[in-house]
């Protein structure tokens, strides 16, 4: 029997890379998962498959995160496809590097209104969504929080925020046995680092170099600390951020 075994779940994001691991995970642990994604509906129906195909239970409900129409459509049809919601995995998130002289308010927008606007908009249908047996909330948050870099100002300062209302939401929701807790991945090997030059180039082994581990990260190694995280087993972990990233930013 999963640790997750009879729990429904919510991945925002979950089309590919960290998102769509953690909803195979959470799949091989028992949960029945919503597959989001705002526009890649042909790789969010892959996530479905393979997670149909291992004999778990999955759909694929489109909806950007940035709009509160489209979550509270989410949510709802979340309800009616499973019922009562347990996890809520705010994964959803963009990123843009670039130095100062090329910030320029669409990007601000942009990132804020995803990472930031859209996590608290899910929680908030969450919260709605848990009722009183409560609930567990895992915002995908990112190792640049506690340790910018150069060129992700607005990036970081994104995460920041999101672990900061991570830590705040734990204070207010606690008492209605809602958990809610910040995983920061360092580098890992998704397809948009792929697809960004990140894999790959200078930047990466700079990154390898560093670890202490001594490689880069793969969705899977953030997958199995969200699995935890969801689990009874993290039953008295709340307003935590749990940094996942070899070693190089916890040095």
């Amino acid at each position: 029997m999963g640790k997750l075994e009879k729990k429904v779940a919510i991945v925002t994001g979950a089309s590919k890379g960290i998102g769509a691991s953690i909803a195979k995970h959470f799949a091989a642990e028992g949960a029945k998962v919503v597959v989001n994604y705002a526009s890649s509906k042909e790789d969010a129906d892959n996530v479905v498959k393979a997670i149909t195909e291992m004999g778990g239970t999955a759909i694929a409900i489109q909806g950007d995160v940035a709009k509160e129409v489209d979550v509270i459509r989410l949510f709802d049809e979340t309800d009616r496809a499973f019922g009562a919601l347990d996890i809520l995995v705010n994964n959803a998130g963009v990123y843009q590097f670039a130095p100062i002289e090329l910030v320029s308010e669409a990007s601000f927008h942009q990132h804020f209104n995803v990472n930031v606007l859209g996590s608290l908009l899910t929680i908030r249908e969450a919260v709605k969504s848990f009722g009183e047996r409560g609930g567990n909330i895992i915002n995908i948050s990112s190792a640049v929080s506690n340790t910018p870099i150069a060129a992700a100002s607005v990036y970081s300062a994104t995460k920041a925020a999101l672990d900061a209302i991570t830590i705040s939401l734990s204070k207010e929701l606690g008492g209605k046995n809602i958990r809610i807790n910040s995983i920061l991945p360092g580098g890992v090997a998704t397809e948009g680092a792929r697809s960004g030059g990140i894999i790959g180039s200078e930047m990466e082994t700079k990154m390898v170099e560093n670890t202490p581990l001594g490689r880069i990260g793969q969705p899977e190694d953030i997958a199995k600390v969200a699995a935890f995280l969801a689990s009874n087993d993290a039953g008295w972990v709340t307003g935590e951020k749990v940094t996942v990233s070899g070693g190089i930013y916890g040095m």
